[in-house]
């Protein structure tokens, strides 16, 4: 995952991010640093290093919140004389997000906290302790590298070399022409092709990225989302090629329109006719490819546009339920296609606040399925999740410390029980990483797993009073915010009012207004500023384009330009009808047709989406 930084330089000697921009782009990102704080939170006050308070804090209590003897004797006994001798840091203390943090959690802050229902046991609802019993102590989360540049051919040196250092799946970055549905000869793809991930433009290049990688074997996650069903039909047809029982291969594919209108922006036609095309994957996978993940609903992105950690949970599992009322729309079975959904997040910087967010994400989703759309099947109702470390959170500055970042931000991701983790490259604030930097990532996973301890046991925070409040507080802030979005009609009303992209933008403001204010430190950055030596990148330059054009000339020269023309015309038709248009984007995929032809002949018939600007 790259995060492009944008800096410019103050009247301190500190290099500060450049507030005011939010986009970011899959692997290539143009992450532009944006930071959280919760709307409606007390104010960051944080004062810069070295100030202390002149007097003991008075800490706003709840007010069901009803110490006991011994912690009022305690306060009063111990704790003031001590803060009357040395006072604390500063007057208040909050999370990453804003969300005040009180300095001792007892069990008072556990009013009518039910252990039995709301912690439970791992396995089972509300799988706040993780969604398999054993977790893992039985099968550690698959290690999945995001890699992605240049050509097919270098993308696929990559994958076999991460492969053979230990990796468990594959991750596939594609680059912006890519993503927006272009190929990588068309005009608005210059300067941009092979450079924030691999370039792919027919089924020609698929079959190259996958070349001796058994993909009956591997698990594959491909992020592409506006063109997702073209891309995962190439896919298919290479398994098939390959002999592969699609069946029994399985992977992911993010296909998570929504949350591009909401803070990616790599959107290409208007949401319903985007919700189409993905209920169209929902529905070919069930009766296809059983094993196969038709969707990463994902709260990473919405993060990186600068969300608040529960803004990112609250948009993300609403996302996700209006998935499931689409489908069911459709007539899916809800307990047929659900268990093929999954989930991604965000691994941010504050470690417990991260924990909390993920254990909160597990039990909505569980009380989601149960109550709202009476599902049956366990499978339904467990939420599955990938992890990647915070690339907003990356700095050009210092960027050896980048690895402390990301390690910590793993093992939190860890200790939260996720399914998978990707984790990011020192050098992605400059550039795609090099094999160094990525080999330097892949380790920091493995030193985890290997070395820590921390999976010898199953959800080792269950019951700490902090972790406990911390995830009841996150899960209440969540349910408020989906409660305001199904007042405005769902999440595709809420995005078409701007109300989730509103919301990032003001909450990254905040944020950054503290960073700038040095209310909130960023080590390297606004603080413990010091001179560096570059770094050593990884650059790609204008030869990849020139390689895929000639690619593309040869293509168009070799296949049958008659059965293009014919296969397109049949999508076009199919598009102006309701039924699914799977089998006619494999149909145009296996003769060959280009990724931006395809996508040219739905623009024909859908259009394209201009967002509103928000005021």
């Amino acid at each position: 995952m790259l995060a492009l930084r944008v800096v410019f330089r103050t009247k301190s000697t500190a290099l500060l991010p450049l507030p005011g921009l939010s986009h970011s782009i899959n692997l290539g990102y143009v992450a532009i640093r944006f930071f959280e704080s919760l709307p409606g939170a007390m104010r960051m006050s944080e004062p810069s290093k070295g100030t202390t308070q002149a007097a003991p804090p008075t800490e706003t209590s709840s007010l069901d919140r009803a110490p006991s003897a011994k912690e009022q004797a305690w306060e009063k006994n111990t704790l003031r004389p001590t803060l009357e001798k040395s006072p604390e840091r500063q007057p208040e203390f909050t999370t990453l997000s804003g969300h005040a943090i009180r300095r001792l959690y007892t069990r008072a802050d556990l009013t009518n906290w039910d252990p039995d229902r709301d912690l439970g046991f791992p396995g089972e609802p509300p799988y706040t302790r993780g969604i398999h019993s054993a977790m893992h102590r039985s099968r550690l989360w698959t290690m999945r590298q995001f890699a992605g540049f240049g050509t097919a051919e270098d993308t696929n040196q990559r994958f076999r070399y991460l492969l053979a250092q230990g990796q468990t799946g594959l991750s596939t970055a594609f680059d912006l022409p890519t993503l927006m549905g272009y190929d990588s000869d068309h005009p608005l793809s210059e300067g941009e092709v092979g450079k924030c991930g691999v370039a792919i433009s027919s089924l020609a290049d698929m079959e190259v990225l996958f070349d001796k990688i058994p993909l009956a074997n591997v698990t594959t996650s491909m992020t592409i989302n506006s063109p997702a069903a073209i891309i995962w039909a190439m896919y298919l047809a290479v398994a098939e090629k390959q002999g592969a029982d699609w069946k029994k291969i399985s992977g992911t594919l993010q296909n998570d329109i929504l949350k591009e209108y909401i803070a990616q922006k790599e959107y290409i036609y208007p949401p319903e006719p985007s919700m189409r095309l993905v209920i169209d994957t929902f529905e070919f996978g069930v009766k296809n490819t059983p094993k196969f993940n038709t969707i990463s609903i994902s709260g990473y992105h919405i993060r990186e546009a600068g969300s608040t950690a529960i803004q990112e949970l609250a948009f993300t599992l609403r996302d996700g339920m209006e998935y499931v009322e689409w489908g069911m729309r459709r007539g899916l079975d809800v307990d047929q296609f659900v268990p093929q959904l999954s989930f991604f997040f965000n691994a941010h910087n504050d470690f417990f606040e991260e924990i909390a967010k993920y254990r909160a994400a597990r039990r909505i989703w569980h009380k989601a399925m149960v109550e709202r759309y009476k599902s049956k099947n366990p499978r339904s109702w467990a939420l599955r999740f990938h992890t990647q470390t915070a690339g907003c959170s990356l700095t050009a500055q210092q960027p050896y410390n980048n690895v402390v970042r990301t390690a910590i931000q793993a093992l939190a991701a860890a200790l939260g029980g996720t399914q998978s983790l990707h984790t990011n490259s020192l050098d992605e604030a400059w550039a795609l990483p090099t094999e160094f930097a990525a080999t330097i990532a892949l380790r920091t996973q493995q030193i985890i797993a290997h070395e820590t301890g921390v999976t010898n046991t199953v959800d080792p925070l269950g019951g700490s009073y902090f972790v406990e409040t911390l995830t009841n507080e996150v899960e209440r802030g969540a349910w408020e915010y989906i409660a305001r979005i199904d007042a405005m009609g769902g999440m595709v009303a809420a995005i078409e009012r701007s109300y989730p992209q509103r919301e990032i933008a003001e909450a990254s403001y905040r944020y950054q207004m503290a960073v700038d204010k040095k209310e909130k430190i960023i080590v390297g950055v606004n603080d413990f500023v010091a001179d560096e030596k570059p770094l050593d990148i990884l650059q790609i330059d204008e030869t990849v384009a020139h390689r895929q054009a000639a690619r593309l000339k040869k293509l168009r020269a070799d296949r049958s330009q008659g059965e293009i023309d014919r296969r397109l015309h049949a999508l076009r038709d199919a598009a102006q009808g309701k039924g699914n248009l799977m089998p006619f984007i494999y149909d145009a995929v296996k003769s060959y047709a280009t990724l931006g032809e395809i996508c040219d002949a739905l623009r024909d018939v859908f259009g394209i989406y201009e967002e509103v600007a928000i005021t």
